[in-house]
């Protein structure tokens, strides 16, 4: 295999929906066409946006310059915690697919839990009706507790197949893996290599040098190699982004990812908003 082509990349299942493992996150980069375009291009097939990022825009535009099929591309976007209500919920949607230029998204998210502003039945319920009407092939919920997470599961009319929350090496987070297995949803975890903070581990540096591998790559294996998780790094280096999906070529031994692992710790959290986060897990 030369260093132009990848393995190719995994794909996690849930009531129906078929998720790549690997997929590409816009958080922060804004005006994203190019980087999106690039991502394809490189054999991304799952691309992450959301109206809080501001880069639906650019993954529209991303998705028309790379010369992939519509159809090839697993598309998600979230409702920001704003426009829960429904009649703002429907509207949210419609402006995300005007703003992409595409007519559906494959997965459709509540970007962040507001259940003391809008009743959660409220929010499952504009949330399904956005699946029943062909704007999105599957939902899921983002930045919940289990509670949340299982209040939604309860009062949603539609399957949920993914609960997108943070995970690294840094941040324990093995109460809700093992909820979203046992209730059969997939975890996807963003800000995987901790928005940089990763580069400077001498552990993942040392596991990396013997590898063969950079430490982006150690980072995503360890992820990757728990099982039922997808994860979604971002970049607007376009070595780096197709660097992020080389991580099936090559396993973490069993010590190695026990060291990785050990390296939680109690700050290891980044997305925490004061007045908008649930209480963790």
């Amino acid at each position: 295999m030369d260093g132009n082509q990848v393995m190719p990349i995994p794909a996690l299942t849930a009531h129906g929906a078929t998720i790549p493992a690997i997929g590409f996150g816009t958080s922060q980069l804004g005006d994203c066409g190019e980087a999106v375009a690039a991502a394809l291009k490189a054999g991304y097939r799952h691309i992450d946006t959301a109206w809080k990022y501001g880069s639906e825009q650019g993954v529209g535009e991303g998705i028309r310059a790379s010369g992939v099929a519509r159809e090839e591309i697993f598309l998600c976007t979230k409702v920001s915690h704003e426009y829960l209500r429904t009649a703002d919920f429907a509207r949210s949607v419609d402006e995300s697919l005007a703003r992409m230029q595409v007519d559906y998204v494959d997965l459709l998210h509540v970007h962040w839990p507001s259940p003391d502003k809008v009743p959660l039945a409220e929010t499952m319920g504009a949330l399904a009706k956005a699946k029943r009407d062909g704007l999105a092939r599957h939902i899921g919920v983002a930045n919940f507790n289990i509670a949340l997470t299982e209040e939604a599961l309860r009062l949603c009319p539609e399957p949920l197949v993914t609960l997108q929350a943070e995970y690294r090496p840094y941040l324990d987070q093995p109460k809700v893996l093992d909820f979203c297995r046992k209730r059969g949803l997939i975890f996807t975890a963003y800000c995987p290599l901790a928005r940089g903070r990763v580069f400077k581990d001498p552990l993942l540096a040392e596991i990396a040098r013997a590898k063969g591998k950079s430490i982006a790559q150690i980072a995503l294996r360890w992820l990757m190699q728990q099982g039922n998780i997808a994860a979604i790094p971002r970049s607007a280096n376009p070595a780096h982004i197709a660097e992020s999906l080389q991580v099936f070529d090559f396993t973490l031994s069993d010590d190695e990812m026990k060291r990785i692992s050990a390296l939680k710790r109690p700050d290891g959290r980044i997305a925490n908003p004061k007045g908008r986060a649930p209480e963790w897990d």
